[in-house]
């Protein structure tokens, strides 16, 4: 029986969904460290993390039987993509289902921020009846920067034009505007026009540390300030600086550079006991609707890979949609090199195989070339497929043959 390690609190549809598919699977509640990770995958051929664990190279290394990776959150930096690739290693994140969970955060929070509903709110905790109109104002005909607009930014967007709000974004790709949202040339123009500011970009290392002084002084006085993204794109010292200044009116935060493993773990930040400014601890998409949609998508791409090989919507290796064949299935991620194909036909044909139907598709350096085969005249093609020196992994599937197969000669070692 193939082993699954489940970390972080994952949601118990996706062990139910795995252990359907045959899997005996182990869960964890809270995150672990590179040399625990590399302890407990001994065995292991499905990881499921979120997004305090880091898979590193050396993790990598030390798992020869780790297939698939599933990141059950949007975010994969906390993986090294091409080290897992080179290895063989497929991943998987959930790239839209906690879109609507994150968004409805960030309109309650500009809502709160822009009424000072957390200075009020603590007054009266005080025992203070502090009633006043002063520095609260209503979102409608107020302007919404959203810096960065993919998924999650566009649903924002539409959500906060129906509140009467003025959208306007900046994103370095080029992306349709829906609804009446302006696209600004540069970040400076957005910044300049915006009353509140949201975040909403990915974890690639270029975006680290995009976000500090000067942007702050760029943006409008007396504006908002959100970041749901990456902790490590914004400068907190920074901002702290501005909201003490009073440059900046209010803020919220749920993502930080250094964020504790576990529930109860001790938190520092540069921005606690500041004034209108609201702390959440990386819950965007921490709804119950959330995490159950996750748990069912990423623990059915992990499904899917396992059986049929399907490589959809994976982020590091060529994506093939597969459905089940009902023939035995040769999957094959090999170096993306000249040859390949015509070598893997070669030695299917010596060995008399039936070949019913083939797939390739390529990623960068990567290939990945299914085949299917209903009847094979001489056993051992699996053997010398695995010796090729372009093979990064070989598996077989649909009970072709049941021997587990290494990492190939192609494969980062």
């Amino acid at each position: 029986m193939q082993r699954a390690l489940l970390l972080e609190n994952v949601h118990p549809l996706a062990v139910s969904i795995l252990q359907s598919a045959g899997f005996e699977v182990e869960t964890r509640k809270g995150a672990l460290d590179e040399s625990e990770l590399i302890e407990a995958l001994d065995g292991v051929t499905i990881l499921g993390i979120r997004s305090k664990t880091n898979v590193t190279e050396r993790v990598l290394r030390a798992a020869p039987h780790l297939e698939a990776i599933g990141a059950f959150c949007i975010g994969t930096n906390q993986i090294d993509l091409q080290a897992a690739a080179a290895r063989g290693v497929t991943v998987f994140n959930a790239p839209f289902q906690n879109t609507r969970s994150v968004v409805e955060l960030a309109l309650a929070e500009i809502i709160a921020l822009t009424r000072r509903l957390t200075e009020r709110d603590k007054s009266l905790h005080a025992g203070v009846w502090d009633k006043s109109a002063t520095g609260a104002h209503e979102v409608r005909s107020r302007t919404l920067g959203i810096v960065g607009y993919g998924n999650i930014g566009t649903q924002l967007s539409i959500v906060a034009e129906n509140l009467g709000m003025n959208v306007v974004f900046y994103d370095t790709a080029e992306k349709l505007a829906l609804g009446n949202a302006r696209r600004m040339d540069t970040l400076d123009e957005l910044l300049e026009t915006a009353d509140v500011v949201t975040l909403h970009i990915d974890g690639r290392s270029g975006n680290a540390g995009m976000f500090g002084e000067k942007q702050f002084a760029r943006m409008r006085e007396g504006s908002i300030f959100l970041n749901l993204s990456r902790g490590f794109v914004v400068d907190y010292a920074a901002l702290r600086e501005a909201i003490g200044s009073g440059h900046i009116a209010g803020a919220a935060v749920d993502v930080f550079p250094h964020e504790p493993k576990t529930k109860g773990d001790a938190f520092e930040s540069d921005l606690r006991g500041l004034p209108n400014v609201i702390l959440t601890p990386h819950i965007g998409g921490s709804t119950e609707e959330a995490q159950e949609s996750i748990g069912r998508f990423v623990a059915g791409k992990l499904r899917d890979y396992t059986s049929s090989g399907s490589t959809e919507l994976s982020v590091n290796v060529p994506n093939l949609q597969l459905a089940q064949s009902g023939v035995g299935r040769v999957a094959l991620l090999h170096r993306n090199v000249p040859g390949v194909l015509a070598e893997v036909n070669r030695i299917l044909a010596e060995h008399g195989a039936n070949i019913e139907g083939q797939m390739l598709a390529t990623r960068g350096e990567i290939g990945y070339v299914v085949t299917d085969i209903s009847a094979v005249t001489e056993r051992g093609a699996s053997a010398k497929l695995a010796r090729m020196e372009t093979t990064i992994r070989l598996r077989l599937l649909d009970d072709l043959e049941h021997e587990e197969i290494p990492p190939g000669p192609a494969a980062a070692r």
